[in-house]
């Protein structure tokens, strides 16, 4: 099993966005899929309870109640962290995750605080040592904006992979009220959309 740890102290930066949209990229290619949503707001969980059944399934995990609670045949586990995470936190989820995706969104406010975070993982020795890599995405992108020209300054200093950067959508809202992705729209539809995904996507799955 491939686990995946969506993390950003930062509220807001799309964590779970990231998360069910990973999630349903995972089901939609066949591949048995989980989201465990350790954010007190459980917000992935919503998500999955308003999903319709006609969509690839996703299993959804509470670890606030059970972590480290599990579902048998699993093949790809995403981990939907909640904001205000600690070091301790940080250190006990690592232990269930293959790798770290931390999303950022063009804010001065989501950049110093991811900065701050992202210098406390390195200081965590599976990071440390490289043994389990952490993927940055800028997240609700807007081309030619100040707000992207800065982003794109401050990811280049991060001293990790900037993997993607995703474009700010209004389809992502829209799908979500329905408990679905964009990779359960049609195909010819949603093609642009999901492009800047195929980075991300591509990188986990070298990690498998």
């Amino acid at each position: 099993m491939l686990s995946v740890l969506v993390a950003n102290p930062k509220g807001g930066c799309g964590k779970s966005t990231l998360a069910t949209n990973l999630a349903a990229a995972f089901a939609n290619g066949g591949i048995k899929t989980a989201i465990a949503d350790v954010d007190k707001q459980k917000s992935s969980l919503t998500w999955l309870k308003r999903r319709p059944q006609s969509a690839p399934k996703i299993g959804g995990l509470n670890w606030l109640k059970d972590e480290g609670g599990s579902i048998k045949g699993l093949q790809r586990l995403v981990i939907d962290v909640g904001a205000g995470i600690t070091k301790p936190n940080v250190d006990t989820l690592l232990k269930a995750a293959d790798l770290i995706v931390v999303p950022v969104l063009p804010s001065v406010f989501d950049e110093s605080t991811t900065g701050a975070f992202l210098k406390k993982l390195d200081t965590l020795k599976p990071i440390r040592k490289g043994r389990k890599p952490v993927a940055i995405v800028g997240n609700r992108m807007r081309s030619n904006t100040r707000a992207a020209a800065r982003l794109d300054s401050f990811l280049e200093d991060v001293g990790h992979p900037v993997i993607t950067r995703l474009s700010d959508r209004s389809a992502y809202n829209e799908m979500a009220s329905q408990g679905l992705s964009i990779f359960d729209r049609q195909k010819a539809y949603s093609d642009l959309i999901t492009a800047d995904w195929v980075p991300l996507i591509r990188f986990i799955e070298s990690q498998s």
